[in-house]
C-alpha cells in the first residue's frame, strides 16, 4: 500500500554463502549472553532511554510508540503524538500501525513453514512455481535468491505502469495478481547470485510462490498460520478506506514542501499490502512474532535455525547520522527475511520498514539475552532507527 519505499543507508556485498553453507547466526549461543541479568537503570522508566524517546517526542521528532521487553516481561511502553492528528485522536499502545517492510518477515516465515513440510526447496528455480517469466529469471532465480534479496529483481513499486495500474485494484487478489504481472515483464539488474540489492519484487513472489503451493491466497495463508499461531489477535491487512476510517488505525504523516505534517493515506497506491509490504499491527503483537519465532512456536527447531542464520554478509556504507547515540559497531549477515548482527558479542535479529508517505517501524530481538525492541512510528525521518540504536548500545552495555 505504501509508495516508493525510502531505504536506510545503502548495503552492498561482500560475498555470498549458499543455503548449505551458512554464515555463523542467531542460532549460535554466544558467551556473552545472560537472561539472567538484571533489567539496568537506564532502560527503566525514567533512564535514558525513556528520557530519549520523550524528548524526541516533544520535539515534534516522534510519534507512534515503543515496546521494550525482558524475558517477556515489559520493562517500558510509551505512545507519543497523534494517530489521527484531523480526528484528534492520539497514538497508544493499541493503535495499529503500518509496518511497511517489516511485513517480509512474516512472508519469510510462511516459505519457511512450507519448505519444513516439504513443499518448498530453497534451491528450486523460480520457474519450478510459476509460470510466464522470461528464462533469465524462470531458469536462474531460486527462492534463496529471492530471501536475500541477491535475485537481481528489484522493486516494483519502479516499475512502469506500475502506478496506474495499483489504482485500479479494489481487492486482494486482484494486488496480487497484478503486482505478479508487473513483475513478469522485468529482468534482473545483474546475475542473480552475483549482489546484493533490496527487492521488494523479490518478496511479492515468495509470497505468490505461497499461494501456488498453498492452494490459499497469501493473506489468508499468513493470517491461519503466523498470525493465529503467534497470537496477533490485532495483526491484519487493511484496506486504504479502512487506514483512512478506523480510529485504531495511525495515519502516516510526512512533511510538504511547506514543512507541515501532511496525512499520507491518500497518497497511498495499493488497495491493500502485499507480501512485501504494509500489514498492519500493534507493538504487543509485533513482540509476539518475534518470540514465537524464536521460541520454536512458529517453525521446528532446525527451521528456525536455517531461517535466522546469516547467510550474505553486508557492509554498510555512509557515515551515521550526528545523533547516532553512540550505537556499537556490528556485523551484519542477510538473513532469510531478518538481518542478523553481531554487536558486542552477542547477535540480535532485526528488521526496518519505511515509506515516503510516513512509516518508520522497527523491530530487534535478543534471543541470548531475551530483549525484545519495537518501535512503531507514522512520521517520517530517522528517529527510529535512532531509538533502536540508543536501546542497542544500552542493551549490549548491560
Amino acid at each position: 500500500m505504501a509508495t516508493r519505499p525510502s531505504r536506510r543507508t545503502v548495503i552492498g556485498l561482500l560475498g555470498t554463502a549458499s543455503a548449505g553453507g551458512l554464515v555463523p547466526g542467531l542460532a549460535t549461543p554466544a558467551a556473552a549472553g545472560d537472561r539472567s541479568a538484571p533489567v539496568p537503570p537506564t532502560l527503566k522508566p525514567g533512564g535514558e532511554l525513556d528520557t530519549y524517546v520523550a524528548d524526541k517526542a516533544a520535539g515534534d521528532e516522534f510519534s507512534g510508540s515503543l515496546l521494550l521487553t525482558h524475558r517477556g516481561r515489559t520493562v517500558l511502553a510509551r505512545s507519543y503524538g497523534m494517530a489521527d492528528q484531523a480526528g484528534a485522536v492520539p497514538n497508544s499502545r493499541n493503535t495499529l500501525f503500518a509496518l511497511a517492510s517489516v511485513t517480509k518477515l512474516f512472508t519469510a516465515v510462511a516459505i519457511a513453514q512450507l519448505a519444513q513440510r516439504g513443499k518448498v526447496a530453497y534451491g528450486a528455480r523460480l520457474g519450478d512455481y510459476l509460470d510466464g517469466f522470461p528464462a533469465s529469471v524462470a531458469d536462474h532465480v531460486t527462492v534463496h535468491h529471492l530471501l536475500t534479496h541477491t535475485s537481481g529483481l528489484g522493486d516494483f513499486h519502479s516499475l512502469p505502469g506500475y502506478e496506474t495500474a495499483a489504482a485500479g485494484w479494489t481487492t486482494e487478489e486482484q494486488t496480487m495478481r497484478g503486482i505478479t504481472d508487473l513483475v513478469r515483464g522485468s529482468e534482473p539488474g545483474f546475475a542473480p547470485g552475483a549482489a546484493w540489492a533490496y527487492s521488494n519484487s523479490g518478496y511479492h513472489l515468495l509470497g505468490a510462490i505461497v499461494e501456488k503451493v498453498a492452494g490459499v491466497s497469501y493473506y489468508d495463508y499468513v493470517r491461519q498460520n503466523v498470525f493465529a499461531v503467534a497470537g496477533m489477535a490485532d495483526t491484519r491487512f487493511l484496506t486504504r478506506p479502512q487506514w483512512e476510517t478506523d480510529p485504531s488505525v495511525a495515519h502516516p504523516y510526512h512533511r510538504d514542501a511547506r514543512g507541515q505534517w501532511s496525512d499520507g493515506v491518500a497518497q497511498a497506491r495499493h488497495i491493500v499490502g502485499d507480501a512485501a509490504g504494509d500489514a498492519f499491527t500493534t507493538c504487543a503483537d509485533l513482540d509476539r512474532f518475534g518470540r514465537h519465532l524464536w521460541r520454536h512456536g512458529l517453525l521446528d527447531r532446525a527451521t528456525t535455525a536455517l531461517l535466522l542464520s546469516g547467510k550474505v554478509p553486508l557492509v554498510q556504507a555512509g557515515t551515521a547520522p550526528a545523533d547516532s547515540t553512540g550505537a556499537p559497531a556490528r556485523t551484519d549477515y542477510q538473513c532469510y527475511g531478518a538481518m542478523g548482527s553481531l554487536v558486542a558479542g552477542q547477535w540480535l535479529f532485526q528488521h526496518g520498514g519505511g515509506s515516503t508517505l510516513g512509516i518508520s517501524t522497527a523491530i530487534e530481538i535478543y534471543p541470548e539475552t531475551d530483549w525484545s525492541v519495537v518501535v512503531l512510528s507514522n512520521h517520517e525521518g530517522i528517529t527510529v532507527q535512532l531509538i533502536t540504536a540508543l536501546a542497542r548500545r544500552l542493551i549490549t552495555a548491560s
